[in-house]
């Protein structure tokens, strides 16, 4: 990759740190934001310990449903093995989300309750939350690494790295980035978060509530080097969750992290 495109890149990812330096300092570590820090918004499930449990045995169901039909759909079709893995991987989340969609539409409609009013548009929620999490994520990452030198364990990078940097074909990129950016993030927020952490938070302690959702949340990744900085995105995504009552804020910012991870991917920043 050309160094000019690196260097545009580094100088953008700076930028949104700072950024996100200054919200995190302004609606959160200060005196004033600690003084006046808002009621969580978010409601709780009221669900049966029974339901919770059909809850995820759908969205494994799901999962693994599409992702054994798939299997068998593309067992012998031309495929390279990496080909053959990001669609099964991908069949995964179509399952996953199709359990969720399932148990919500059709098995529990009657626990569904309505989100929180709206203080403050997804979208700039999610953008707020995406940027309040680059500068805790790049504390713990850098805490993390050493932590790995130091034990003598390799930070290997994550396959879904060299997935994108090897795919040849736009159309398979692009299924790829709408992976990552969409399917990824709705299901995964609504498993983690709307459905995980929301059930647990009023039935735990805070710190397991909101640890439990989260390292589920990075052992889905498979991979020991990324592992830390997810857990504390998890934690970061289920507190802007249970502020703002608001799933779409947690898609939103789980969106935007995937695309700026993408982007420094192909700007050659991330190898």
């Amino acid at each position: 990759m050309p160094a000019l495109s690196a260097q545009i890149a580094v100088g953008l990812e700076l930028s949104l740190l700072l950024s996100g330096a200054w919200l995190l300092w302004r609606l959160i570590l200060s005196p004033a934001a600690r003084a006046e820090r808002p009621a969580p918004l978010l409601g709780t499930w009221e669900i049966s310990l029974t339901d919770f449990l059909l809850f995820l045995w759908c969205v494994i169901i799901g999962g693994l449903i599409c992702q054994v039909g798939l299997t068998q759909l593309l067992k012998h079709a031309n495929l390279s093995a990496t080909q053959r893995l990001i669609f099964i991987g991908g069949g995964f989340q179509f399952g996953m989300l199709g359990g969720i969609a399932f148990f919500r539409l059709i098995l529990q409609r009657r626990v569904l309750t309505p989100d929180a009013p709206v203080t403050l548009h997804p979208a700039l929620s999610g953008l707020a939350t995406f940027l309040v999490s680059l500068p805790v994520l790049t504390v713990v990452s850098a805490v993390w690494q050493f932590l790995l030198q130091l034990c003598g364990i390799p930070a290997e990078k994550q396959d879904l790295i060299a997935m994108f940097t090897d795919a040849k074909s736009p159309g398979l990129l692009a299924f790829m980035i709408l992976l990552a950016i969409v399917i990824a993030p709705i299901t995964e927020e609504l498993l983690f978060r709307a459905g995980i952490f929301r059930y647990v938070r009023t039935r735990l302690p805070r710190w397991a509530a909101l640890l439990i959702p989260s390292v589920l949340f990075g052992a889905l990744h498979a991979n020991l080097a990324s592992f830390a900085p997810l857990v504390a995105l998890g934690v970061v995504f289920s507190l802007a969750y249970a502020r703002t009552g608001r799933i779409a804020t947690t898609i939103v910012a789980h969106g935007l992290f995937n695309l700026n991870t993408i982007v420094l991917i192909f700007s050659g920043v991330t190898a």
